[in-house]
């Protein structure tokens, strides 16, 4: 049976691995914007421990202990703050673990945690229109399909358009 995923905090021996993936423009084809600076994630953890509310990172790993990738979330507000806000998350499973279950585990528990850790009503995920896998994931994860943010991203040189989908407390 294959070992199932899970989501936890960052460990400092974490950091590496995590910078290497964000700067490999080959790592994810949805996921790449672009070289970040070096040491910009053990300088977030080091401040925060890359759990803040308004923004985070855990990483997503397998039972045995396996890292396979990451999970984040950034604050998007949709009036004045603090009542307006929503948790945008994202997502980044290593290609050898795609199309196994873990995205969409990860993604459920990690809207759990958020509601369970924090005020907010909404948590949202938007993914590329051409990036059907995700959006089954998001779907198997209890979201809800909303729409079309029309080039909504930029990324690799040009605008993608971007299906938004959601969760509320209590679904």
């Amino acid at each position: 049976m294959q070992p199932r995923a899970r989501i936890r905090p960052v460990r400092s021996d974490d950091l590496d691995r995590l910078e290497e993936w964000r700067n490999d423009p080959d790592w994810s084809e949805f996921d790449w914007y672009g070289f970040r600076p070096p040491g910009e994630l053990r300088r977030r953890f080091d401040a925060t421990g890359l759990l803040a509310e308004d923004d985070g990172y855990l990483v997503v790993e397998l039972t045995d202990g396996t890292v396979i990738g990451y999970v984040a979330w950034h604050a998007v507000y949709y009036g004045p703050p603090p009542t307006s806000r929503a948790l945008n998350i994202g997502i980044t499973i290593a290609p050898g673990q795609r199309g196994k279950g873990h995205g969409t585990e990860a993604q459920r528990l990690l809207a759990e945690y958020l509601f369970a850790v924090t005020r907010v009503e909404r948590v949202e995920a938007g993914t590329d229109v051409d990036n059907l896998a995700e959006q089954r994931a998001l779907e198997k994860a209890g979201f809800t399909r909303e729409g079309v943010l029309r080039r909504a991203q930029f990324r690799n040189g040009a605008f993608h358009d971007l299906v938004l989908f959601s969760r509320v407390r209590g679904e």
